[in-house]
């Protein structure tokens, strides 16, 4: 009697074990279904961390960070879903300009030379005859002084400013957002080399009020002065012909 009393209890106790382990097991389950994942995170795109992990562009590098460009590629990037397009010239591209060539380059001309380097949108090595002519590049839309012509055959990509004419030398990053070609040529555009229009002429200053008054007033005194001394005259040639014809009756 004693001992199905005690085995009684061990299958009790065995029944609250088994239960509480399963509602344990339960309130687990619910909190991890209301629990939602972690997403995978994903690194915002670096510009200059994709061009130094490339390698031999280490002039780029340094005008897109001085100019800040690289910031405003990264914010684009960001804040659009146009994508962007850039031709990275390599090294040697620059050490081909003729000497002093980046250094007599004022801040605002360094930035527009950068600008001329990118594409406002994202294009494919095999969407670059789709682009109409000029193609516009975020230096601005200036069809004479910052025009850039690409034409393509197959995978050889032509450009040509009107001062220089290069090929995309490879693709060197694409995710379908970002695109950057090699370049063997810095892209320079004509708006450096053709002579600025000069500005307009600067309107011409309003006479002063009494300058104004003077040349109104003047002419119309002149006038005045002019019928005066007409009038004494005719006056005083009144009185000699009346003084003559009063000598003349005289005894």
């Amino acid at each position: 009697m004693v001992i199905m009393t005690m085995m009684k209890m061990k299958m009790k106790k065995h029944h609250l074990l088994s239960l509480s382990l399963l509602m344990l097991l339960c309130y687990t389950t619910t909190v991890s279904a209301q629990t939602p994942a972690p997403s995978p995170s994903s690194a915002p795109t670096d510009i200059i961390r994709i061009l130094k992990k490339a390698g031999g562009f280490t002039t780029l590098i340094r005008l897109l960070t001085t100019t800040q460009v690289s910031t405003q590629i990264n914010a684009q990037l960001l804040n659009s879903n146009n994508g962007l397009t850039l031709f990275a010239p390599n090294d040697n591209s620059f050490q081909s300009l003729k000497p002093g060539f980046l250094n007599s380059l004022n801040d605002q001309q360094k930035n527009e030379l950068i600008q001329f380097h990118v594409l406002p949108t994202f294009v494919s090595i095999s969407n670059f005859d789709t682009l109409s002519n000029p193609v516009r590049t975020q230096a601005g839309d200036d069809p004479d002084r910052l025009a850039l012509n690409i034409t393509s055959s197959g995978n050889q990509v032509n450009l040509t400013t009107g001062v220089v004419n290069t090929t995309v030398g490879g693709s060197v990053y694409s995710d379908h957002q970002l695109a950057i070609y090699q370049v063997d040529k810095v892209l320079l555009p004509r708006d450096f080399f053709v002579p600025k229009p000069p500005p307009p002429a600067p309107a011409p200053a309003k006479a002063k009020a009494s300058s104004a008054k003077t040349s109104t007033d003047g002419p119309a005194s002149a006038d005045s002065h002019s019928a005066a001394t007409n009038l004494k005259l005719k006056i005083w040639f009144s009185l000699a012909v009346a003084a003559a014809a009063v000598f003349s009756l005289s005894p």
